[in-house]
């Protein structure tokens, strides 16, 4: 029996004092910011969700415990608690354990599987449903929710990085002229989407990750279900699984008040630079240091996606499809390195985050066979930036040269500044360029999947 196995034992036994046998434990793929484990315990399936011990946040972990008391009296189907702990104890870092629920949480085969075939049709609808019933819990429904402005609290996160992105500007430019009144304020769930959402054949079992719930406009929650990252290639809005429409009808009879058009795209484009701000934040642990997880490596290069995501919410770009320079054959080679206008970590910091990775592999479990494909997708990055940093570098230059700008950040300076106005057209077409170079790199797929 593991260590950890001991300290579930220890934490699940009962009053009477027996011990609870604790079998089949295993950590799931799933979870960049928290550990998710499954067990069972006396026979009971159950899921174990703690704080990385460098990183333990125990207030968070009791409001995510309490929401999901709150949430169920609202009749959200979610998984029960079955216990969790600030850290003080056995498990040594704050822990949230709760029911298993049976279902699907992984998106491609939620999208692509026949075995969901007869509920796609129906979860736009029933998702719109269930997010009426969150937002009928008030703002003070659980004590010490987050309560900013979303807006003023994004741009602090992304300032934090003192990395000026060309892209992110033109997006905080456009959110900051075009926010909409607020529609009301309730519990925001904060990540509502494809991926956090347990399925079966029948619909939705279960809403799940509640780490990031605040008080604020419920209009956000139903924006960030539509966010082009989690349709996962998919053409339909709502999470892969269907339309706008049918989302809002839901919303509205279930007793929610459905947002105006410009507000639902305000929110969407206001997600879609969350999820751009929130990559670099994840890199952030790898870039600094502090964790070497090969995951947050591949998630610096993902940053990129989400411009390019950006542009489309905002008009300024349109789908493309790109050779990838690999051509499916042996890659080229290069000095490694950062190849500006990419992003960190360059060739070499993801070679040696892949290396680093195989040295501890060697198991069959379902984390592993998740780190070792992206640990594979590292590997194309790295031979396609080897074969062309050099000339996306040259090009990115000349595109900088020809604006009056020495580099990426003295144009999100200028653009923040006003000082691009007369101009637009010329600096969103060099942005637009040096997006492409960066994705052609980085996943040249991504940009040929629909808008």
């Amino acid at each position: 029996m593991t260590s950890l196995e001991d300290a579930l034992s220890a934490v699940l036994t009962g009053p009477g004092g027996e011990r609870v046998a604790v079998t089949g434990l295993r950590r799931l793929s799933g979870g960049a910011s928290r550990e998710t484990w499954a067990f069972d315990a006396g026979g009971r399936p159950l899921i174990l969700r703690r704080d990385p011990p460098a990183d333990p946040d125990p207030a968070a972990m009791a409001r995510e415990a309490a929401l999901l008391t709150a949430a169920a009296g609202a009749g959200v189907p979610v998984p029960r608690p079955a216990g969790s702990g600030d850290g003080a104890g056995t498990l040594g870092t704050p822990y949230l354990i709760m029911e298993r629920l049976d279902g699907e949480t992984i998106p491609r085969r939620l999208l692509r599987d026949e075995r969901f075939a007869g509920a796609r049709p129906r979860l736009a609808g029933e998702l719109g449903r269930i997010l009426a019933r969150v937002h009928t819990l008030p703002p003070d429904a659980v004590p010490g929710l987050p309560d900013g402005d979303p807006l003023a609290d994004l741009t602090a996160l992304y300032e934090g990085f003192a990395e000026p992105r060309p892209a992110v500007e033109l997006a905080l430019r456009w959110l900051d002229r075009n926010r909409p009144p607020a529609t009301g304020r309730t519990v925001v769930h904060g990540d509502f989407r494809n991926g956090n959402l347990m399925i079966g054949p029948d619909g939705v079992r279960g809403v799940l990750d509640w780490e990031l719930s605040h008080a604020g406009d419920p209009a956000e929650d139903l924006g960030w279900l539509c966010v082009k990252a989690w349709r996962f290639g998919s053409p339909a809005p709502v999470g892969g699984f269907g339309g706008r429409e049918a989302l809002l009808e839901g919303y509205a009879a279930a007793g929610g008040t459905p947002p105006e058009p410009d507000v639902l795209h305000w929110w969407e484009v206001y997600g879609t630079l969350r999820w751009t701000v929130l990559c670099r934040k994840q890199a952030e642990r790898y870039l600094e240091g502090s964790d070497p997880s090969i995951e947050l490596a591949v998630l610096g290069r993902k940053v990129c996606e989400q411009e390019h995501d950006l542009l489309l919410a905002l008009g300024l770009t349109a789908p493309v499809t790109v050779a990838d320079p690999l051509g499916g054959g042996p890659g080229g080679s290069g000095a490694d390195g950062a190849s500006p206008p990419h992003d960190r970590p360059g060739a070499a910091g993801l070679i040696e985050a892949v290396g680093a990775f195989l040295d501890t592999a060697g198991h069959t479990d379902e984390r592993t066979r998740f780190h070792a494909r992206v640990a594979a997708s590292a590997l194309r990055i790295a031979r396609r930036e080897l074969l062309l940093g050099e000339a996306h570098r040259a090009a990115q230059g000349e595109r900088l040269a020809r604006l009056g700008y020495a580099d990426d950040a003295a144009l999100a300076t200028g653009i923040r500044a006003g000082e691009a106005d007369g101009r637009m057209d010329e600096v969103v077409a060099a942005v637009r360029a040096g997006i492409v170079d960066k994705l052609t790199v980085a996943n040249p797929r991504h940009l040929s999947l629909p808008a």
